[in-house]
């Protein structure tokens, strides 16, 4: 008899440690950031929002961002929320955005979401960039913001212009991240300011590109491609040829529907340079 006795008491014990070590995994929020680094958290009386990027900072120009929501009562993550983003820079005499996108749900993960900001200026000592998130959970809507780090580039890869149209544009350099001596996959946004809060992606537009460097008599590259649109408020996109490293501008040319230049100009012999270009260095 004392045999079963503790034999029950034993399985009673296994079993109640099993059911404690499953409800404690099942609390353990899942570390979907792999391959990413915090930028920093935002956060509100009830929730933490975390910013991840590939690199850990915020940079002048073309942002892909991260983000996660924590409960701060149950250190859970929220699976489910309709999420708006603003960024907004206070400067001196006025406040303005800049271009961005919707922010959607990482398709194969739980807690993950993403968008893009593309920053068109760095903050300096008396103006700076705020990030202010509005969000729904089970019905409850929720806002949160803070001061957000977002230093001056060190190369130019974002440009703000007036168009021969008089319409404000911003065009910003997104891809290769990391540029190699060969042909390059080359990305870039291109967005019309409808005012100062708000920016559209521009549709079939087209972007002429003129790799050269400086430094090496101003040589060009060969087998460049114009920048084009795959699908309606997408990236434009072409091939970037990159024939040794170093220091590289990329001279641009913007042309409209119609094909009419509204910003840049050809290189030539008297004209080593147009007045819409990106920087590279690598």
């Amino acid at each position: 008899m004392k045999i079963l006795k503790y034999t029950a008491i034993l399985f009673l014990a296994i079993t109640t440690f099993s059911c404690s070590s499953d409800d404690d995994s099942s609390s353990i929020p899942l570390d979907e950031t792999s391959g990413l680094h915090k930028i920093q958290e935002i956060a509100n009386d009830t929730h933490i929002i975390e910013l991840y990027s590939s690199t850990g900072s915020l940079v002048q120009g073309y942002n892909h961002i991260s983000l996660r929501i924590k409960d701060k009562k149950t250190n859970n993550y929220i699976t489910d929320t309709k999420l708006e983003w603003t960024p907004l820079m206070h400067m001196s005499m006025m406040q303005h955005s800049c271009p961005k996108s919707v922010v959607t749900k990482v398709s194969d993960k739980k807690t993950l979401y993403e968008g893009d900001i593309i920053f068109q200026m760095a903050q300096n000592a008396t103006e700076y960039w705020e990030l202010t998130f509005n969000y729904t959970v089970n019905n409850v809507t929720y806002t949160a913001a803070d001061k957000i780090n977002v230093p001056a580039s060190a190369k130019r890869t974002v440009s703000s212009f007036k168009g021969s149209d008089a319409s404000n544009y911003l065009i910003a350099y997104i891809a290769p991240s990391s540029p190699k001596v060969a042909i390059n996959d080359m990305t870039v946004g291109i967005y019309k300011m409808k005012d100062m809060m708000n920016f559209e992606a521009v549709n079939n537009f087209k972007v002429k590109i003129d790799p050269r460097m400086p430094s090496m008599g101003n040589h060009g590259s060969p087998n460049n491609t114009d920048l084009l649109q795959s699908e309606t408020n997408s990236f434009y996109k072409g091939k970037l040829s990159l024939t040794m490293t170093g220091y590289w501008k990329i001279n641009l040319q913007v042309l409209n529907d119609k094909n009419e230049t509204i910003k840049g100009e050809p290189v030539t012999t008297d004209n080593p340079s147009s007045s819409l270009y990106f920087e590279i260095e690598f």
